[in-house]
């Protein structure tokens, strides 16, 4: 978020995580989180942006599976090993190792102030896929 605040723009695959954590983590509705992004983004195209909302919530015509739900931590660890995106973007655990850059919260102590998970992930997740479950039943 630091990103698309600071430029106006974040790379499609952070979009589709932030619209996942905001949907399927936090259980807020995607047309919320649609909203901020376009009126931050400078590539900002209703049709994507609406529909890349829509997909990571699993809603609309052409949905993600219901039980696709990208972990921030494991993508970041895939896609950013070495931790350089958040070096930049989150400046206050730029020190921390290449592993625990991904979960700074791991091993005790936070660094800089950062703050602690504000939901437990793995079980936001099996909730998510709890209630697309039940509406599928």
């Amino acid at each position: 978020m630091r990103q698309l605040n600071q430029t106006g723009w974040m790379h499609n695959r952070l979009r589709m995580i932030t619209a996942m954590f905001l949907t399927k983590n936090l259980f807020i509705d995607w047309r919320l989180g649609e909203a901020y992004f376009m009126s931050k983004l400078v590539d900002g195209f209703l049709a994507s942006n609406n529909g890349g909302w829509q997909w990571s919530a699993s809603t609309g015509t052409d949905a993600a599976p219901y039980f696709r739900v990208f972990n921030p931590a494991t993508q970041s660890e895939r896609f950013d090993p070495d931790g350089e995106f958040i070096r930049k973007y989150v400046p206050e655990i730029a020190k921390l190792d290449n592993k625990r850059i991904h979960q700074p919260w791991a091993g005790g102590v936070i660094p800089g102030g950062y703050p602690r998970p504000i939901v437990d992930l793995k079980e936001s997740r099996k909730e998510a896929i709890s209630k697309f479950q039940a509406l599928k039943n």
